[in-house]
């Protein structure tokens, strides 16, 4: 679990750029700017909600939460991706009055100047946020990271568009690249709710990662083995799995406990941060009526339940 100060620099940065696009506004007086401003508001609801995040995931396992705390996460995302979709929201309602009456936009190279080193703050806290989420496999690091760099994106645009209204004196550009802000942060908040509800849902591993495990598991598996059953779900940076190894019903409990070990170990090996839980069944009557065993293995195949997809 990452630690929580990388919510406090998100939250630094948040406080640095507010002030700075706040400033942009207020001197040139542009819309777009204001877009800006309000999506960099988003951003220090969004560190906040990612320091308790981080601070409540990083408690261990305890006798109400069995398997620790991680998938707070997924709210923590989602709440972000809700707050996004707000200041979409703020920006259009901002944006659609001034369609009607554009007004004039002053001191723009301040402004300019202003906007560029918010971005700088922006780009330089996603790059590290970015790479701390790669690490840990951290969805709300990941998020609030492509948030910010989503926020570097718009402000450049807003920026090329600020100079445009002021070389070529259209007015009208400036409420109009605002509305293009507003619905690229639209669909930003709805591709981040999009994944916390799967996470939220328990859905299944990427189907590369899925594989990995498959071929861990049939590994470690002798000649007439098989398995099915096969689970997997995301809690926060680690995966969960599950499943029923089908083994000849004279295999002794010792033996049986011992192939489950090998399959533990080798799954965790194969995909770090991986816990497998293996129960083991014997061969005889566990695949249905008409069901050959001989079918699997000549095929190579096992049957696997993905769960949500």
């Amino acid at each position: 679990m990452p630690h929580p100060r990388w919510a406090l620099l998100s939250i630094l940065a948040a406080v640095v750029t507010i002030g700075l696009k706040l400033l942009a506004y207020w001197l040139t007086g542009s819309v777009a700017m204001l877009s800006d401003a309000l999506e960099s508001l988003v951003n220090l609801a969004a560190a906040v909600v990612l320091l308790f995040a981080l601070w409540f995931g990083s408690f261990p396992p305890d006798e109400t939460h069995s398997y620790g705390h991680e998938k707070v996460e997924f709210f923590a995302s989602g709440f972000e991706g809700a707050l996004i979709l707000f200041a979409a929201g703020g920006i259009l309602a901002t944006a659609l009055p001034r369609l009607f009456a554009p007004a004039p936009i002053e001191q723009v190279g301040v402004g300019v100047a202003l906007s560029l080193v918010a971005t700088a703050v922006n780009f330089a806290t996603a790059r590290l946020l970015l790479k701390q989420a790669k690490r840990t496999r951290s969805l709300a690091l990941e998020t609030d990271g492509r948030h910010l760099l989503s926020d570097v994106f718009t402000t450049i645009g807003v920026v090329v568009g600020v100079a445009l209204v002021s070389l070529t004196g259209i007015e009208l550009l400036d409420p109009l690249i605002a509305l293009v802000v507003g619905l690229l942060i639209l669909r930003t908040g709805a591709d981040l709710l999009r994944r916390s509800v799967h996470g939220l849902m328990d859905r299944a591993l990427d189907p590369a990662e899925v594989g990995e495990i498959r071929t861990a598991i049939q590994g470690q598996l002798q000649d007439g083995m098989t398995f099915h059953e096969l689970r997997t779900r995301r809690l926060g940076p680690r995966r969960l799995a599950d499943v029923h190894l089908l083994v000849p019903g004279e295999l002794s409990v010792r033996d049986g406990h011992a192939l489950a070990t090998l399959v533990e170990n080798a799954v965790e090996g194969a995909l770090a941060d991986t816990e497998i839980t293996v129960h083991v069944e014997p061969l005889e009557g566990n695949r249905g009526p008409g069901h050959r065993l001989e079918d699997d293995v000549a095929a190579g195949t096992q049957t696997v339940a993905t769960g949500n997809r």
